[in-house]
């Protein structure tokens, strides 16, 4: 899973996030990324972001 570090997620990347209700099936969304919401430099389950249409997920893999 990429993801895991801040510094490899940059806003206006397409990503695949799960969005917390999906948390349960792992159903991906993919998006765009306008805002990076966690702060520390790496996270096990994934950075969270937040898309430009306004959902919120944590990052499963980065496409662009």
């Amino acid at each position: 899973m990429k993801g895991q570090a801040r510094n490899d997620i940059h806003t206006g990347a397409t990503v695949d996030i799960i969005l917390k209700a999906d948390q349960r099936t792992g159903k991906l969304t993919r998006g765009v990324v306008k805002d990076i919401l966690t702060k520390s430099q790496t996270h096990t389950r994934g950075i969270k972001v937040r898309l430009v249409d306004g959902r919120i997920g944590r990052v499963q893999d980065i496409i662009e």
